[in-house]
């Protein structure tokens, strides 16, 4: 039993080596990040979409996307993704399932992966059971994403 158990977390620890270069990246994105003015969001946003559309890919763009979503994110609602936040968002771009406990961010880098894929133009949906939470958090990580320059809603 208890090798199942390490295997299992050495697998876990495989996945988050492989995930910290990317998180460095970002984090070396982050000053140039700061210097932006807010005016300078969406344009950036604008940026990002035509080059997916010139055929760009959402992998290569991540760590770019990802340090644009958290300097949003921290403008408008004054939270910092970590970088286990970070991760774990790039873990849901994988498509890939990402165990975050209650109060860990999960729908911090749920809204750090809506605006990297948000960025296709093929529309992304969240989904949760609970009505309360959308709402609340399509107001809340919703002014981000606006500011930024996408467009959201909310279905209940």
């Amino acid at each position: 039993m208890l090798k199942i158990f390490g295997n299992l977390l050495d697998f876990n620890e495989k996945e988050l080596k492989k995930l910290r270069p990317m998180v460095e990246k970002i984090n070396s994105l982050e000053p140039g990040m700061k210097k932006l003015k807010d005016k300078d969001f969406p344009a950036k946003t604008a940026s990002f979409k035509e080059r997916v559309a010139k055929g760009e890919t959402l992998d290569n763009l991540l760590p770019e996307a990802f340090a644009l979503a958290r300097e949003a994110i921290f403008r408008t609602v004054g939270e910092r993704a970590f970088d286990v936040q970070l991760m774990a968002a790039a873990t849901l771009h994988q498509g890939q399932i990402a165990e975050q406990k209650t109060g860990e961010g999960k729908t911090l880098s749920a809204a750090i992966t809506a605006y990297l894929n948000g960025l296709s133009g093929k529309g992304v949906h969240i989904v949760t059971v609970n009505d309360y939470l959308a709402r609340r958090d399509t107001g809340w990580y919703g002014k981000a994403l606006n500011f930024a320059g996408l467009s959201l809603g909310c279905i209940i």
